[in-house]
């Protein structure tokens, strides 16, 4: 989204239904399928979710790219789309010049960072690019792009600073995300010395949201309050006494 937010979300949206409606998966059209597995598992990173193989040659892969809850799936048979033919993929990151220098540092043949002439809120295209992080490095207004090895086509957008209006986590979601957190501390609270509740749940709660599964988000939690248990034990340091 390139941020044409313009609904309230606490009225919900205009003329639209007074449910939820998340977008789960994206379905990339492929010619190869190890080889686009092998971009977006081993070169980018992806969680891989599935593999399964069917029946006469059909065959399905999953993947989700790091903190996303929306996915990505392709194979064989699965689509009659052109291979290589989506295009504009929009990815939000917080540090654009961060994720690029990692996608080169991945062996991704990525575009320089460029805004867009006709302004922040307009789609960065193949027109009208202009050189460079947006001006003040504006929210929504700098791009970053890339195609996987079929030319299907992805743009990194950077947004530090959201319009209002969009809710990441739904109050029902957040409730049982809450309830299901609380259930994984419970055994490492009374198998542990005593700990600030707030050190696991906050590791926690953010491993979830990136795509963890339970047990390394509870992994990932143990080991930051042990990190901050060894900092609260490291003796603080003092300024050298000056002599009268």
């Amino acid at each position: 989204m390139s941020g044409t937010d313009t609904t309230d979300d606490s009225t919900g949206a205009a003329d639209g239904p007074a449910f939820d409606l998340r977008l789960e998966v994206v379905v990339l059209p492929v010619t190869d399928v190890d080889r686009a597995k092998a971009f977006y598992h081993s070169t980018l990173g992806y969680r891989l979710d599935a593999d399964v193989a069917g029946d006469d040659g059909f065959r399905v892969v999953q993947l989700t790219p790091p903190g996303s809850a929306c996915s990505i799936i392709f194979g064989s048979d699965l689509t009659s789309a052109v291979p290589g033919g989506v295009r504009d993929l929009m990815l939000v990151v917080s540090d654009l010049e961060a994720v690029r220098n990692d996608l080169v540092r991945r062996g991704v043949e990525v575009s320089e960072v460029f805004h867009d002439a006709g302004g922040v809120f307009h789609h960065a295209g193949t027109k009208g690019r202009v050189p460079g992080p947006a001006p003040e490095r504006t929210s929504y207004g700098s791009f970053a792009s890339y195609s996987d090895p079929d030319g299907n086509g992805w743009v990194l957008q950077e947004i530090t600073t959201r319009l209002p209006g969009r809710r990441a986590v739904g109050v029902d979601a957040l409730a049982a995300l809450l309830e299901e957190t609380a259930e994984h501390h419970d055994p490492y609270e009374k198998a542990s010395p005593p700990h600030h509740w707030w050190d696991w749940y906050a590791p926690y709660l953010a491993a979830r949201q990136q795509g963890a599964a339970s047990e390394e988000a509870a992994a990932t939690a143990a080991a930051h309050v042990e990190e901050v248990r060894r900092a609260d034990r490291e003796p603080r340091s003092t300024s050298p006494q000056k002599d009268d």
